[in-house]
Order: structure tokens, then C-alpha cells, then sequence
């Protein structure tokens, strides 16, 4: 098998594992506040790197930047935390299909942030993208009702900021700092509200927040594995099989059945975003 096919299916074993994660999300956000969940899977995402952030102590937290660090670490809370708070609110594929608003938020927030130049094919595809979007929310039905459709657009601009932070960072910052700010700093923001939220939890539940942590740590190694084996072009496009993914698991665990608006939604986004992608890669 090619370096290709090996990375194609660690990327799917990664996008497998972050679908997990948020059934299980799902599951507590019943019993437990979205803030703990994020508290308990930063802890072991932590523990995951601490020897790394240790080793390299004090200089991985030395930077130039501490205000786009600032930025960036509250973009990914938001990412995170409102990311937990949507599949409690939403069905997964509904939530799962607005989170991916985050492709267009990009090209929009890099041409604010980063001085990146528009051209008419990623107007086109930001334009179609937002069409997508708003098939899913269905303005004028009971769609626009529920504001909770709000939220995962609220994680897609919050994961949308960060990963823009990072590519200005990238440029100055070295990995060590970039990986320490995010281990240590997500979990302390969400720890900060843990002497009124936290919830002892059960023995099964414990497993269960554990285990969180554990999907994210492993989903994360096993993508970075993914990206060392095959092209980004070939990675990059097995997101949106966690569509499929969500779609499946929220049917057998939850009973969901994505409505017409949903999938339709989906489709337009996926087309625009791989019209983004080629389009890109292209002129690369």
C-alpha cells in the first residue's frame, strides 16, 4: 500500500475516533455542564504532553506575540466549548454540517488578519458556503426559531480564529510554544469555573469524561500520523466523511434522522469547500 493509502486510512481511523468523542459529548452534556467535559478532556490531553511542555520549560512560553497567543487561546475555547454545547442542542449531523462554516470563516478572517487576497473563486466558494449554511438554519420555517443553530457557527468563527492565529504565529513561534500555550491554557480557562459547575461524577460517567480525553489525544496523534504519510490534498478531504460518521452513530445511539434541509445543506457546503480546496491547490 501506498504512503498515500496508509495516511487516507489513519485519517479515517482519526475521523472515526472525533465522531466517537462527540457521542459521548452528547451523552454527558445530560447530566454535566459542557465547561467540565471541556475541563476533563484538557486534563488528559495535558498529561499527553506534559513531559514535552516540562522538558522545554521555561522557553516554549516565551513569546512576542502574548496578544495573538491571547486571541488564539480564546478562539479555541470558544471552538471547543460552544462545539460541546451544540451536539447537546442539536442533532450531531445538524451541528456537524455548521461546524464546517469554518472553511469560509478563514478565507474571511485571513484576508482581515493576515492581508490574504480574495479572488473571485473564493468569493464564489465563501458565497455558496454561507448558501449552505442557511439551507441548514432554513430561515423562514422553524429553523430560524431555534437560535440554537447560532451555536456551532459560534464554534466554526472561534476554531476559524484560531487557526488563523496560528498560521501568523507559525511564521515566529516554535511548535513547543505553540503546543504548551494551547495544552495548558485551554484547561485553565475552563478550570477557572469548576468551583460552581463541577459535578462529582459516577463511576461509568468518570470512564466516560476519561474517555473524551482519551479519543482527542489519540485522534489527534493518529492525524498528525495521517499527515506524515500522505499528501495534505488527500487528507484534507476525509473530514467531511465525519458527515457520515455522525450521521450513522446518530442514528444507532440517538435515533436521529437528518432532515431534508440538513443534507441538502451539507451537500453545498462539502461541494464548496472541495471547490475551495482544488481551487487553491491549484494556483499553489
Amino acid at each position: 500500500m501506498t504512503n498515500n493509502g496508509k495516511g487516507l486510512l489513519w485519517a479515517l481511523v482519526s475521523t472515526a475516533l472525533f465522531s466517537i468523542e462527540a457521542v459521548l459529548a452528547k451523552v454527558l452534556v445530560a447530566d454535566y455542564h459542557v465547561l467540565q467535559i471541556l475541563f476533563v478532556r484538557q486534563c488528559v490531553v495535558f498529561l499527553s504532553v506534559a513531559p514535552s511542555v516540562v522538558s522545554s520549560f521555561p522557553n516554549n512560553f516565551k513569546t512576542d506575540n502574548p496578544g495573538l497567543h491571547a486571541l488564539r487561546l480564546l478562539g479555541a475555547f470558544v471552538a471547543l466549548s460552544a462545539g460541546f454545547w451544540a451536539i447537546s442542542v442539536l442533532p450531531l449531523t445538524t451541528a456537524t454540517t455548521l461546524s464546517f462554516a469554518k472553511v469560509f470563516f478563514v478565507v474571511l478572517l485571513a484576508v482581515w488578519i493576515l492581508g490574504e487576497p480574495i479572488s473571485l473563486h473564493r468569493y464564489t466558494a465563501v458565497v455558496l458556503g454561507f448558501v449552505g449554511v442557511i439551507v441548514v438554519i432554513r430561515p423562514g420555517t422553524d429553523g430560524l426559531r431555534d437560535l440554537n443553530v447560532l451555536i456551532p457557527l459560534l464554534s466554526a468563527m472561534g476554531a476559524a480564529v484560531a487557526q488563523v492565529c496560528v498560521r501568523r504565529l507559525s511564521q515566529t513561534e516554535s511548535t513547543a510554544t505553540l503546543l504548551s500555550y494551547q495544552a495548558v491554557f485551554i484547561g485553565l480557562l475552563s478550570g477557572v469555573t469548576m468551583w460552581w459547575l463541577w459535578t462529582t461524577p459516577t463511576g461509568i460517567d468518570l470512564v466516560l469524561l476519561i474517555g473524551i480525553g482519551v479519543l482527542a489525544t489519540v485522534g489527534q496523534w493518529i492525524a498528525i500520523k495521517a499527515l506524515r504519510l500522505a499528501e495534505a490534498s488527500v487528507i484534507s478531504n476525509v473530514q467531511y466523511v465525519q458527515l457520515m460518521f455522525v450521521a450513522l452513530l446518530g442514528f444507532l445511539v440517538f435515533s436521529e434522522v437528518p432532515d431534508t434541509y440538513t443534507v441538502v445543506g451539507a451537500l453545498i457546503i462539502v461541494c464548496s469547500s472541495l471547490y475551495l480546496f482544488h481551487r487553491e491547490a491549484r494556483r499553489k
